[in-house]
C-alpha cells in the first residue's frame, strides 16, 4: 500500500480529523493478553494504589498505538509513518465503571519536509490533562 494523501494537498497548519478512543478496563485487559503486558497496574486497583497511582492505568504503548491511529488513518497506510515518538507526560486513569476513560488525539501537519514527508504533531489528552508529550510522526505521502 501506499499513501492515499499526496504531499502536494497539504500545507503547514493542515489539520488532521480528530478522534476520540474509549478505554475501558475489559480494553486493558485484551489489550494485557494480546502485548504479554500483564503489570498489575494496568488492572489491578489495589496494586495500582499501592505504588501511588489514582488507579488502574492504560498500558502506554497502547495509549501510543491509539493516537498514531489518527495519522494511519489520514494516510490511508500504516506503513507510510516512518518515524513516531513520544514522552508519556500523565497516565491514563481508567476508572472500573461501565465508562472507562477517553483518549482525544488531534494532530496537524507542523512541517514540509524532503522526499514527499512531512511532520504531523499530535495532542493527546484524557481528563482534561495531556497526556503525551513531544508526539511526533514523519509520515511519506503519495
Amino acid at each position: 500500500m501506499t499513501a492515499k494523501i499526496g504531499y502536494d494537498e497539504v500545507e503547514v497548519g493542515t489539520e488532521l480529523p480528530a478522534r476520540s478512543f474509549p478505554v475501558t478496563r475489559a480494553t486493558l485487559v485484551r489489550y494485557a493478553g494480546a502485548s504479554g503486558d500483564f503489570n498489575p497496574i494496568h488492572w489491578n486497583e489495589k496494586f495500582a494504589k499501592e505504588v501511588g497511582l489514582p488507579d488502574v492505568i492504560a498500558h502506554g504503548m497502547f495509549t501510543m498505538a491509539e493516537a498514531i491511529r489518527v495519522v494511519t488513518d489520514w494516510a490511508g497506510d500504516p506503513g507510510s509513518v516512518v518515524e513516531y515518538g513520544v514522552r508519556f507526560t500523565k497516565p491514563v486513569v481508567v476508572p472500573n465503571d461501565e465508562r472507562g476513560a477517553v483518549i482525544e488525539v488531534s494532530a496537524k501537519v507542523a512541517a514540509k519536509l524532503d522526499d514527499k514527508r512531512v511532520r504531523v504533531d499530535l495532542t493527546a489528552t484524557s481528563a482534561g490533562q495531556k497526556v503525551l508529550g513531544m508526539s511526533r510522526a514523519v509520515v511519506r505521502l503519495a
